[in-house]
């Protein structure tokens, strides 16, 4: 089972390049970075973990700049999405900037997606809440165009554009992992039909087992082999009994979340995760 790292990368906290060499230095599989372009500060939509929002969400760095510079300083250690506001994003300006950061990094980039949760925040980007995954579905299938056609093109109810020349291509054949954060059970059939991983907050799955049975069932009846959909945890708890439990699961990949802290507050937090590592790697 691999193990891999997710920070807030803020304003206030240690760099995101510092953070990947930290990473890569203690042989953490993957580093993932979350975004958002702001939160509108009428807060109308709730926090889906309930209380109050943090502030990590409104102070995060640009999404692909700190994977950019994390991918600089590193050889090896996946950098990913963590997850990626797709609705939000330019389509063609999203698919330029994923197939570079990928050919850049060396194949390196895993591209974890979301259909968000803030509605105030897409709708800012005009983006109506209600129909947030018919557009996240276009615009992924548009960028896969974009991605193996020298001549691409999509004509869609959301996403629309005659022949288009784009480059770089991904170095990733045919792109870099399509990888769904979702946590229902529409979720996980949006995962079989057009993503290649799942990736559940552990925090917002009742029952993983039954999660995971569904998700399998969904696969083999859409003519889908199981063990194609890897299924990765975010905030998976860094305790040896709850991580064998994943590795019994047949989870592949646990990422624990760092806080938006200073480098000093975070080195001694990794240090005492990768103690974990030679144990499940």
């Amino acid at each position: 089972m691999k193990l891999g790292l997710m920070l807030f990368c803020t304003d206030y906290a240690i760099r995101p390049d510092d953070f990947a060499r930290a990473a890569e230095e203690r042989a953490f599989e993957s580093i993932w970075y979350p975004e958002h372009s702001h939160i509108p500060a009428s807060r109308r939509t709730p926090y889906p973990a309930g209380g109050e929002l943090p502030q990590d969400y409104w102070h995060t760095n640009d999404l692909f700049i700190s994977l950019a510079m994390a991918a600089a300083v590193t050889k090896r250690i996946l950098i990913a999405s963590g997850i990626c506001l797709v609705i939000q994003r330019d389509v063609i300006h999203l698919a330029k900037e994923v197939s570079t950061l990928d050919r850049l990094s060396n194949g390196r980039f895993l591209f974890g997606i979301g259909g968000g949760w803030n509605a105030e925040e897409m709708e800012n980007h005009g983006t109506p809440f209600a129909e947030r995954w018919k557009i996240l579905r276009e615009k992924i299938e548009a960028m896969r165009q974009i991605w193996a056609n020298e001549n691409a093109e999509y004509h869609g109810k959301y996403v629309r554009f005659d022949p288009i020349w784009q480059h770089p291509k991904p170095l990733t054949k045919p792109h870099p992992p399509i990888i769904l954060g979702t946590a229902t059970p529409l979720g996980r059939q949006k995962v079989v039909d057009y993503c290649d991983g799942w990736i559940p907050i552990d925090l917002l799955v009742e029952d993983l087992p039954a999660a995971i049975k569904d998700l399998h069932a969904r696969a083999r009846k859409a003519g889908r082999d199981p063990n194609t959909i890897p299924i990765s945890i975010f905030w998976g708890k860094a305790e040896e009994a709850e991580l064998a439990k994943y590795q019994e699961l047949g989870v592949e990949r646990v990422i624990f979340g760092v806080p938006s802290v200073s480098k000093d507050e975070v080195l001694p937090i990794l240090d005492q995760y990768a103690k974990l590592i030679p144990k499940f790697a």
